[in-house]
């Protein structure tokens, strides 16, 4: 921790790295002089020389040059589904410490005067940097800054938001992209990231920001020779905020059952030793590792696309748990706030093989856990529980038959946890989405990975001591509801016309919708950009019977997304014909839907 303060407070006040030269003023292209203007601005000396270099051999006559400045320099990153995530490199496309400068000073426009922001950063490459960045911009616009001391999970900058009362929380992180890509997330005063208005309202003032050439915006207020940035306005914090995490995360437990062995991967990111404190101080016994993964690592050596979700990604991890007969395994993703888990495959003895489970299966085993132990039960105004609008319908339905309200939300869960602070009486029993994200208790207004592998172990050793399996009480989810089957179809639209094949195929969806798919009829649409039951977003909803696929682009990735759902009723008590209907219906519209996608 001492190296990590001492290495913030060095790069506190420091522009050393900014570049006053920049290309020559020759010329009246748009695109290069929008090119040459970043570059003289540009606070890093190696993304400054990329573009220098770059206008160079446009000015020379190269194509190839104009085509990547073009890249570069058309359009600017959006606030999507998790803030603004891209490639490292330089222009307003990319992660870089100008873009994280006008980002920030259009966020202390729109906060009030003085306000506290605290920041927090994982351990990808340039997120230390782009913390420091921040912390300056936000000191230099009269504000206060608060940083982590030193690379942490998200949900612990999500916690630190509402612990220390802030204005707004900027967490630096990509997540589970891959190793070339960082990102800034943005959450505001109530502990949940930003939604319209206020992204749009904040996204003008960083346009406003850019459109006066940062000369009097940006250049004044973040560069030292200009404007001294005051020491007491930016802090290192302690090891208190960690432990407010911890704290936090330990009260979502149900019950005291601890007798479990798991194996853990933190897939080279920054969750590994926090988990390891959590499990510690809820007095579990200490998750066995994957060792290769362990460790904080930018480039993610066994693991190119470090998504736990990705074939492949718990190789290692399955490996470790059938020699030590686990009756588990437990990964976060890099920066901790997602959760993956694998078990015993049905049937199979204690310890092994072990088979991942999906989003909507861990969903359902946490909601059956806290339902089954009470949790919430007797608050005065009752329980709630979300999930996001592609996650298994089976939630709604368990909680229906609990008396627990439900909530549908969009994807994100800038969504999904909108609940807590919309229905304040009720207590939120658990939020997720497929994409293995999930929110217990609602003490963390975001998905936590940590406090989830706490109440998922918890989980399996309650089932140990009743000497049950996940598979039994799935079973008896099914028995109790029907089986609720999901599967994605997943196309990726790579190439420099990917973007626009994966509109087209959009459009044509929307307009167009199969009459029929996996021999049924279609019985209804919902075109979700109307917003007829949700905000508007881009996505459509089709019903073929009691089959549901909802059609959408990823927020984060070139690809397009389609979440098929069946459902098939088990009134006669035959589990076995109704699983293994649910899965040949499932697997007959997923065929179809990736003729129709590809």
């Amino acid at each position: 921790m001492d190296h990590w303060h001492s290495a913030i407070l060095a790069g506190v006040n420091d522009d050393s790295g900014t570049n006053n030269g920049g290309a020559n003023n020759e010329g009246t292209d748009d695109l290069l002089d929008r090119a040459r203007r970043w570059a003289e601005l540009d606070p890093d000396d190696a993304t400054a020389s990329e573009v220098e270099h770059l206008l160079d051999a446009a000015k020379g006559g190269s194509g190839e040059a104009r085509d990547q400045l073009a890249a570069l320099f058309t359009g600017r990153i959006a606030f999507g589904t998790a803030g603004l995530r891209a490639a490292l490199g330089p222009g307003p496309t990319r992660m870089n410490r100008l873009v994280v400068r006008q980002t920030t000073a259009g966020l202390m426009r729109w906060l009030p005067a003085g306000a506290t922001v605290v920041i927090g950063f994982d351990a990808r490459h340039g997120s230390a940097d782009f913390a420091t960045e921040t912390a300056n911009v936000v000191a230099g616009a009269g504000g206060r800054a608060e940083l982590l001391p030193e690379p942490l999970p998200t949900p612990v900058l999500a916690n630190a938001v509402l612990a220390r009362g802030a204005d707004a929380g900027v967490m630096i992180t990509a997540s589970h992209n891959p190793p070339q890509d960082n990102g800034y997330k943005l959450y505001l005063a109530d502990g949940i990231q930003l939604v319209s208005p206020a992204d749009a309202e904040i996204a003008a003032l960083i346009d406003e920001v850019v459109a006066e050439e940062m000369e009097t915006a940006m250049a004044a207020d973040a560069a030292p020779p200009a404007v001294s940035v005051p020491d007491d306005r930016i802090t290192v914090l302690d090891d208190a905020i960690v432990e407010a995490h911890l704290d936090a995360a330990i009260s979502t437990l149900a019950g005291d059952a601890r007798e479990v062995t798991v194996v853990y991967t933190a897939m080279h990111g920054v969750g590994g030793a926090h988990l390891s404190r959590a499990f510690a101080r809820a007095g579990f016994l200490p998750p066995i590792v994957v060792p290769e993964q362990f460790s904080p690592d930018p480039e993610f050596p066994t693991a190119a696309f470090p998504n736990p979700e990705e074939a492949g990604a718990l190789d290692l991890a399955l490996a470790l748990a059938s020699e030590v007969g686990a009756d588990g395994i437990l990964a976060n993703d890099p920066d901790a706030d997602r959760l993956a888990m694998a078990v015993p495959a049905r049937g199979a003895d204690t310890g092994g093989p072990h088979v991942p489970l999906s989003g909507d299966q861990i969903g359902v085993l946490l909601a059956d856990h806290l339902i089954r132990n009470g949790v919430g039960a007797d608050h005065p105004g009752g329980r709630v529980v979300a999930n996001s609008i592609v996650s298994s319908r089976l939630l709604a339905r368990m909680a229906e038959g609990a008396g627990i309200d439900a909530v549908t939300t969009l994807t994100g869960f800038k969504w999904v946890a909108r609940p807590i602070v919309e229905q304040p009486e009720k207590h939120f029993l658990l939020g997720y989405e497929e994409a293995i994200g999930y929110c217990v208790g609602g003490v963390v207004r975001d998905k936590d990975g940590i406090s989830a592998a706490l109440v998922a172990a918890e989980m399996l050793a309650q089932l140990r001591a009743e000497g049950q399996t996940v598979w039994d009480r799935l079973d008896a989810v099914a028995l109790a509801n029907g089986v609720f089957l999901t599967g994605p179809v997943t196309i990726r639209y790579d190439g420099p016309d990917g973007p626009t094949r994966r509109q087209a195929t959009m459009d044509r969806i929307v307009a167009s919708p199969p009459d029929r798919l996996g021999g049924a009829d279609r019985t209804d649409v919902e075109d979700l950009s109307l917003g007829r039951h949700l905000p508007p977003t881009t996505g459509v909803v089709l019903f073929y019977g009691s089959t549901r696929v909802i059609v959408r682009p990823s927020g984060t990735e070139p690809k397009l997304k389609a979440y098929v759902e069946v459902v098939e009723p088990v009134d006669d008590g035959d589990l076995d014909r109704a699983q293994h209907t649910a899965a040949a219906r499932l697997a007959a519209v997923q065929s179809e839907l990736h003729e129709l996608l590809g």
